[in-house]
């Protein structure tokens, strides 16, 4: 039997001021029907944005270490909840346990982290003209911050927009992905029981199309972050700048992994499981180019395809699965369309390219070998477990090719050799870089953000970056001369 859920405005808890709904299934067991939530009209989106606007003066008046420490118990609280979170996690998106417990544990940490940032939010004094001048700057919020979320981390990337937008002293309107509400909303509701005050965060559910345009045109909102598809992070972009709105954006990603002759195979082998197939390939970060020099290329390729037979794909709740099922059944069928893409286009498939198991909507691990660099499976972000092959002359004609894209967000190299590690570090086009490692997986300390059609080419997230898209800057001089 599924449950009713209602939206989280100004502190009270409410259904659609229509009564419209909408059902979230199971992934796994697609006739299993999770929870029942409002689908909320442009008017409530609205009513939250006023309440957000409401709550902003006595919210952004109080000290920042005392709202740290609502991010700290909330914290406390999260990991309290760790298990039931990780397997609603799972029922909702997914993912193996296994993944769902590292992400929760994620959302933990990050509020720990932004809870301190509450003692170290701060200006600087600067040396002024006269010396009888105190010349300063002052971190101020912006005001109601709208947080516009996907399904494939709902509770992590939640928790990285979520805890320096009120650490530091914003309101906020929050619409998660449709697809992934529950697990949302148990992020919502540590917080509520951390002792957030009402107004402060406020939950609503629905289409991008009616509440997504609704935080991206209502003047009020003072600044947007939003994380998905180029297409909608675009239009978002558009729509906000009229109202001067500023804007932060994490949009698709197509990365890159480079093979060198000198690798470890089984590392790399390994790296591109995890980076593609881990998390079912439906991270923004996944490895969805491989590209190895010609003289490792046959081995490699070989490999690769044994490792992704090999996989255990299924319900990610039962023991000893490696890979869940696609979120749902448009992404399944996106996920096979680019194998029959990859296909007529004249990739050699070298393992999966199927449907895996029974009722769920699960598909196989797939390889491509002799991708070319034009092909739509080497230029389109598919959001599914498929590894395009691409094989490369040298290191010079790797990076070129990693390069020719319009996406550039995570990228990494394998390699024992310093000097062109650090060559490909200095001239690839990606926002996060890595070495020896998988392009997936992300220090919560360090900024993230992509080039090119991957971002807005603005504002960083995570870590202290984070602070130069959540505030604004007052410069104040006093003469006290």
């Amino acid at each position: 039997m599924s449950i009713t859920f209602k939206n989280l405005i100004h502190g009270e808890w409410v259904s659609a001021s229509d009564g419209a709904t909408f059902e979230t299934r199971n992934p796994a067991n697609p006739r299993e029907v999770l929870g029942t939530f409002p689908a909320a009209t442009r008017a409530d989106v609205a009513r939250a944005i006023e309440a957000a606007r409401a709550a902003f003066p006595q919210w952004a008046a109080t000290p920042p270490p005392a709202r740290g420490a609502i991010l700290d118990k909330a914290s406390q609280i999260i990991a309290a909840r760790l298990e039931d979170m990780a397997a609603c996690l799972t029922r909702e998106e997914g993912k193996t346990l296994a993944e769902a417990r590292v992400e929760v544990a994620r959302a933990r940490d990050i509020f720990k982290y932004y809870a301190g940032e509450g003692w170290r939010m701060g200006g600087d004094v600067l040396p002024a003209n006269t010396g009888d001048t105190l010349l300063y700057t002052r971190r101020e919020p912006l005001g109601v911050i709208g947080l516009i979320t996907p399904w494939n981390f709902p509770i992590a990337i939640p928790a990285w927009k979520m805890a320096p937008a009120l650490v530091y002293g914003n309101t906020v309107v929050f619409k998660p992905a449709s697809l992934a509400p529950q697990t949302a909303l148990m992020l919502v509701e540590a917080l509520v029981e951390a002792g957030l005050p009402p107004g402060v965060l406020n939950y609503v559910t629905g289409s991008g199309k009616v509440a997504g345009d609704e935080i991206a045109t209502n003047p009020a909102v003072k600044g947007i972050s939003f994380t998905g598809s180029y297409a909608v992070g675009s239009g978002i972009y558009a729509k906000a700048v009229k109202n001067m709105t500023r804007v932060q954006l994490e949009m698709g990603g197509k990365n890159p992994m480079i093979v060198l002759n000198d690798a470890d195979l089984k590392l790399a082998v390994n790296l591109a499981v995890l980076g593609g197939f881990g998390l079912t390939g439906q991270a923004c970060t996944a490895t969805s180019r491989v590209i190895v020099e010609e003289g490792i290329a046959d081995r490699y390729a070989e490999a690769l395809a044994e490792a992704a037979r090999s996989l255990k794909v299924g319900n990610g709740l039962e023991s000893g699965v490696q890979m869940g099922p696609a979120v749902s059944q448009d992404q399944l069928e996106t996920d096979l369309m680019y194998v029959q893409i990859g296909q007529q286009e004249g990739a050699k498939l070298l393992a999966g390219g199927g449907r895996a198991g029974d009722g769920g909507f699960y598909v196989q691990p797939t390889v491509f070998d002799h991708a070319d660099v034009t092909m739509r499976i080497a230029q389109e972000e598919v959001f599914g477990p498929v590894i395009s092959i691409i094989r490369a002359r040298d290191i010079d004609d790797a990076i070129d090719k990693a390069n020719a894209i319009g996406f550039g967000l995570s990228a990494s190299i394998v390699t024992n050799d310093l000097k062109k590690a650090f060559s490909f570090a200095n001239r690839i086009e990606a926002g996060v870089v890595k070495i020896n490692e998988q392009t997936t997986g992300l220090a919560l300390q360090a900024p993230f953000g992509g080039f090119k059609h991957s971002s807005a080419n603005t504002f960083k997230e995570q870590g202290q970056a984070a602070i130069e898209f959540y505030t604004r800057t007052k410069t104040v001089y006093v003469k006290h001369g």
